[in-house]
């Protein structure tokens, strides 16, 4: 028995594909974009600084977008809001601080209490400047583009690829080269983006931790030409649902789904705590303008240029506890949440460590996943940087808090289908994020396993 879904584009890819478009040269054409409240707010807010952006379409079709270049983006009228989106906001205003545009940046309230000092330390040395205009290093931030831009060396402190983006951003817009070294290899999706757009990026190993680089700036960048996969962390949630039996005995079958490395890192934890679970990688047959480049620092090959794409496949499983060390974090960090539920219904421990970025997500995850796994009746200890379920068979019921964040909710109705368990979610409406249809998808999955 096979259970089919095709899960939304990946939230990462859309939001970076608006914008890189936007400063593109010429027509790019996109297919299979998330039309969720992320990527649309990214979408207002370029347009509110001048670009062209048609409305994201529901159901993933082609949109053609016009780029403005990379000297056409203007100094907006009004603040620009970008609602939930961390990776909006921190990406714009690496283009703010790079493209000499003033501007302010601000979002709801989640995100306004997310740090933003991480960003503007680096993006300050391009010589853009950073008012706080509520509490220092968070939004709303007013912002005072480089005029001229300067150089960039920068080591950070956190694997992440929200700020190497922004950096690499900032360099971009100003003309001016970049050398970016991070503790670890996080998510390379712009990376990827711009090589396939004409710009000299280049990444590596580095002593110690992980080297990007932006060598020369373009004059223009070329337009795209892409079709976005499946959100590999919207697969995750679904696939986490067949091994914890929420889908019965039926195979859960998740095609086109994105399989970049620096993503992939939840399906290796199935794996390891013994879910029956497998990943058929292909290339992606993206056309001109895909998603390219590759991890080295000579030129890449054209198979490094595609971004893996397969399909994943999952059914229920009996699952073991697993240790989850710093190493692994930025390859899983939204997917943690899922690893720390699935340890309540696993036999043994599940340990995770070096996760301290998970505090400043779209709410303290760790914090709020102790706290809900309490309220069912789980055995927690929460951690400064992680946690730590002792799983059992126990059935757990109660009621849990979203905190306004998707990722919770979404781990949570996963609990909540596992066999017995009954979790009623307070705001189940915040899933729809990154996964619109999330709930809908999980009514079509409960009823064809009825049916079964």
């Amino acid at each position: 028995m096979r259970i089919a879904v095709k899960v939304p584009g990946d939230k990462s890819i859309t939001q970076r594909a608006l914008i890189l478009s936007s400063l593109a040269r010429g027509a790019s054409r996109l297919s299979g974009l998330l039309a969720g409240g992320d990527a649309e707010s990214t979408a207002g807010a370029l347009r509110a600084l001048g670009a062209a952006i048609p409305p994201v379409p529901s159901d993933g079709s082609e949109i053609t977008l016009a780029g403005v270049g990379l000297a056409g983006l203007r100094s907006p009228a009004e603040p620009l809001d970008l609602g939930n989106s961390g990776t909006g906001a921190r990406l714009l205003t690496g283009v703010l601080a790079g493209s000499g545009l003033r501007a302010t940046v601000t979002g709801d309230a989640s995100l306004r209490a997310r740090p933003m000092r991480r960003v503007t330390e680096p993006l300050a040395l391009i010589g853009a400047s950073f008012a706080s205009l509520e509490e220092e290093g968070r939004l709303p931030l007013a912002i005072e583009g480089a005029r001229p831009a300067r150089s960039v060396d920068w080591t950070s402190r956190v694997a992440s690829a929200q700020v190497k983006s922004a950096v690499l951003l900032g360099g971009l817009l100003g003309r001016v080269p970049v050398r970016l070294v991070e503790p670890r290899r996080s998510r390379d999706h712009t990376e990827r983006m711009l090589r396939s757009m004409g710009a000299d990026v280049r990444s590596g190993p580095a002593r110690p931790g992980w080297l990007v680089e932006l060598l020369d700036s373009p004059e223009q960048l070329e337009p795209l030409d892409l079709a976005v996969p499946g959100d590999p962390s919207s697969a995750a949630f679904l696939a986490a649902l067949a091994v914890a039996g929420g889908a019965g005995r039926a195979e859960m079958v998740l095609p086109d789904i994105g399989l970049n490395p620096t993503r992939a890192g939840f399906f290796a934890v199935l794996l390891r705590m013994g879910a029956r679970v497998s990943v058929d990688g292909r290339g992606s047959p993206h056309g001109r303008g895909s998603l390219g480049g590759g991890t080295e620092l000579p030129s890449a090959s054209e198979t490094e240029k595609r971004e893996p794409v397969g399909t994943v496949r999952a059914r229920r499983s009996r699952l073991r506890g697993v240790e989850i060390g710093p190493e692994e974090v930025p390859g899983l960090i939204d997917e943690l949440p899922l690893v720390a539920v699935l340890g309540a219904v696993a036999e043994g421990e599940t340990v995770i460590r070096g996760a301290r970025e998970l505090r400043v997500k779209e709410s303290d995850r760790i914090g709020a996943l102790v706290h809900n796994l309490r309220a069912l009746g789980a055995e927690v200890e929460e951690r400064e940087d992680g946690l730590s379920v002792l799983g059992s068979d126990r059935v757990l019921r109660g009621r849990v808090r979203s905190f306004g964040d998707h990722r919770i909710a979404m781990a949570f109705a996963v609990l909540g289908m596992a066999p017995g368990n009954e979790v009623d979610i307070d705001d189940p409406r915040v899933a729809s994020v990154s996964y619109p249809g999330f709930w809908r998808t999980l009514g079509r999955v409960a009823t064809e396993t009825r049916r079964r």
